[in-house]
Formats: C-alpha cells, sequence, structure tokens
C-alpha cells in the first residue's frame, strides 16, 4: 500500500488549479474572481461604478449601480506543481462566476451572483510495467453558492448604503481511488490469483450547509468625492458533507457502503477595503479580509492509512491594485476610452503553511456606444509550503470578461 500512497503523491499537483488540500476543501477561489478584479490584483470591492456590479464579499456596493449589469466570467489557468526534480503541468478552462445587479429606483438595487467558492479536480493513470501495478486516482470536488443581494442608499445620507447577501450553497464531491494488481508480495505459486484483480475505494456525497438553508454577509458602504470605504462581516457556517464510502474488488464485488457524515466549521470573515480615486480616472485601492480558522478540517481519508485531517491557519488576504478608468465620451480615442489594470495579492491558505503571491495586469475593451465591456487579465504566481507533504506551485492564467450594460426599468437618481 505504500506504492499506492507514493502514486497518489506524485500526481498531486495535476489538478484543476491546486491539489493542495484536495481532502479538504480544495482551492479556495478570491472573493471576487471576475477578470476585471483579477485585473487589479482581486481589489477594488470599495470601487463604485455603472459597471462594477456585485461583490460577494460587499454587497453594498452595488447600490450605487446606475444601471443593469450582466457580466460573465472565464479562466484559462496553467499549474505547474513542483518537489526535487519532479515537476508536472496541467491546464484548464472554468467558469468562475457571473452575476446580474439591476437597479429599482428608491428601492435599492437587486442581484445574484453565480460564484465558484471551493474546488479540486484530478484524474489521472499511473502503470508500472517493471512491479507490475497500477494506480487510478480521481477527485471532482465543486462548491458553487447561489448568492442574492439587496443593497440600499440611506434616504438622508446618500454617500452611505447598506447590503446583505445569502449564500446559498450547492455542489457534490466524488473520489474515486483503485489499485491494480501487485504480486510483489505473494508466492509465486498464488500470484495467478490476483493476477485481474483490483480494489477500489469510492466516495460520492453532496455539499450543504448544516442546519440552515445560507449563510450571510452584511455590509456597509460610504462613497466620497475622492475615496470610498467598506465593511463587511460573512457569518460563520458549518459545511454538511454526506459521504457514502463503497469498497469494491474488480468492480463485480461491492462490500457493505459506509456512510459518514464529514462537518467543516468554516469562521466568520471580517473584510474592509479602500479606493482613493486622483485626477478624475486613476484609482489605487487596497483590500483586507481575514478569517480565524480555530479547528483542523477533516479529510476524506478512508482507506490505504490516508491523512485523516488538514490543519489549518489563520486565512489572510491582502490585495493592492490600481485602476485607470476609460473615457466615457465615445468620439474620444479607442485607446483613451480603455482601462488599464495592475495589482498585486498575497494570500495565507487556510492549509496550515501554505502562502500564496501573485501579480496581474488587465485591460478593459469597450464595445459599442452603450458601455459594454470586454475584459481580459493575465495572472501568475507560486504557492509555497513548508510542509513535505504538499507540492510548490506556480501558476498562470488568462481570465475573460464579457460585461454587458442596460437601462432596464429606472435608472438611479444621484
Amino acid at each position: 500500500m505504500k506504492k499506492f500512497i507514493s502514486a497518489l503523491l506524485c500526481v498531486s499537483g495535476i489538478s484543476f488549479a491546486s491539489m493542495i488540500g484536495v481532502d479538504a476543501l480544495g482551492e479556495e477561489q478570491i472573493a471576487g474572481g471576475s477578470a476585471a478584479m483579477a485585473g487589479r490584483g482581486f481589489a477594488g470591492n470599495a470601487k463604485t461604478g455603472d459597471v462594477e456590479g456585485v461583490s460577494v464579499v460587499n454587497p453594498a456596493r452595488q447600490a450605487f449601480d446606475t444601471k443593469v449589469v450582466l457580466n460573465l466570467n472565464f479562466l484559462l489557468g496553467v499549474t505547474t506543481a513542483s518537489r526535487s526534480s519532479s515537476s508536472f503541468t496541467t491546464t484548464n478552462i472554468s467558469m468562475p462566476s457571473m452575476n446580474l445587479s439591476f437597479p429599482m429606483g428608491d428601492f435599492g438595487t437587486f442581484g445574484v451572483s453565480l460564484w465558484q467558492h471551493y474546488a479540486s479536480s484530478i484524474r489521472e493513470d499511473i502503470h508500472n510495467e517493471k512491479e507490475k501495478w497500477d494506480a487510478e486516482i480521481e477527485y471532482q470536488s465543486s462548491l458553487y453558492e447561489l448568492v442574492p443581494t439587496y443593497a440600499i442608499r440611506l434616504p438622508f445620507l446618500r454617500m452611505v448604503s447598506l447590503g446583505a447577501s445569502a449564500h446559498f450553497v450547492m455542489g457534490s464531491f466524488t473520489r474515486n481511488l483503485t489499485l491494480g494488481p501487485d504480486n510483489s508480495e505473494i508466492s509465486q505459486k498464488d500470484a495467478w490469483a490476483t493476477n485481474n484483480s483490483t480494489v477500489s475505494d469510492y466516495v460520492n456525497g453532496d455539499w450543504e450547509i448544516k442546519n440552515h438553508p445560507a449563510y450571510y454577509t452584511f455590509a456597509a458602504q460610504y462613497r466620497g468625492r475622492m475615496a470610498s470605504y467598506f465593511f463587511s462581516v460573512t457569518t460563520p457556517y458549518t459545511l454538511q458533507n454526506d459521504l457514502e464510502y463503497n469498497f469494491r474488488f474488480s468492480e463485480t464485488d461491492t462490500l457493505a457502503p459506509t456512510r459518514i457524515m464529514r462537518e467543516i466549521r468554516v469562521p466568520a470573515m471580517l473584510a474592509t477595503g479602500v479606493n482613493y480615486r486622483f485626477n478624475k480616472r486613476h484609482n489605487v485601492m487596497v483590500d483586507v479580509a481575514w478569517r480565524a480558522w480555530d479547528r483542523d478540517i477533516e479529510n476524506v481519508a478512508g482507506s490505504w492509512n490516508m491523512s485523516q485531517v488538514t490543519k489549518t491557519q489563520n486565512d489572510f488576504n491582502i490585495s493592492l491594485g490600481y485602476q485607470r478608468d476609460g473615457s466615457d465620451v465615445f468620439y474620444d480615442a479607442y485607446w483613451d476610452r480603455m482601462v488599464y489594470r495592475a495589482g498585486l495579492w498575497y494570500k495565507n491558505w487556510y492549509v496550515e503553511d501554505v502562502s500564496e503571491f501573485g501579480g496581474s495586469i488587465g485591460i478593459g475593451l469597450p464595445l459599442g456606444r452603450k458601455g459594454m465591456m470586454l475584459d481580459l487579465a493575465i495572472q501568475g504566481g507560486a504557492r509555497l509550503t513548508d510542509d513535505d507533504r504538499n507540492w510548490s506551485e506556480s501558476f498562470f492564467g488568462i481570465r475573460l470578461g464579457l460585461v454587458g450594460v442596460g437601462s432596464w426599468g429606472k435608472t438611479r437618481g444621484q
């Protein structure tokens, strides 16, 4: 069985994005994973404007929208994991988020977002002809959130807005570990009996929140003439993963399934940010988010003496971004109507001894007269760890966002 565990470690870097924490929650998408946000280092949740739309961290921001915003986002990513003299590279295409928001005049602004919060994915076959053993490793986990949001500006203090959102969790988890024939420790006269046998540890289940339909975010925003600020609180919640374990022999004989309820308590999150505007079109922004994990995460684990828990640490993220807004005059030169972005970020993962740093650049390309925008961002960085059980990783990604702007219903008065 040690050979099987070694095979698992050898491919632990071949994944949707990162395989760090694959038996726990997988990789967490930084909140606000739109192409525009990515282009400025995932900063700017305090920035207001006609095409900013929904923020899952700061629902109060959308109260200052004046037009309907539809935002679709796509990611093409390349990840390379390395340890000692070994390295593995994979590519992926995904849709991390989409959102829609529309103002309702004096009745506030409503929005809805579909956001991939956590994800891990791997499928790999390993063959060792010399020692006559095979292994198949497959993980498919995706935790999505449907997030309706509502925000309104205060009637007598129009520079201040309040917002709230509910996060409805959905998704599934599947893992299949298959060990092929290994005759190295069986006498030659008995080896014939194992030549065609395989053993599979198959686990599947769904994600949901324990004892509640959703968890919640509450936020307040101040928009001044030069600077905007926000502060938000996201409530703690307990993820529930109802898992069914099936131990199979050559797909013909299955032991009685075992059911286990896995619970992961996610702590409250505090977030704040500022956007400072100067010379009318230049913006500098800083965002900070923090969560204090106080207990380890129970792994899927199961057979073959796999680790039972993933150790955690305080989850901390700081982002620094810059954006030069484009001119809103259609007859200006095209390059002057383009949006230019750049940013940096640093993140402590929820997984102990894992940190991430990255940088990005981006542009926004206006389409037509109505304010539609094609956002493009290029990002890259590294994930570092002091734990020998994890691989160090480098990543590179291209994000593409399509922003549609309309005037459905009433526009908001200023």
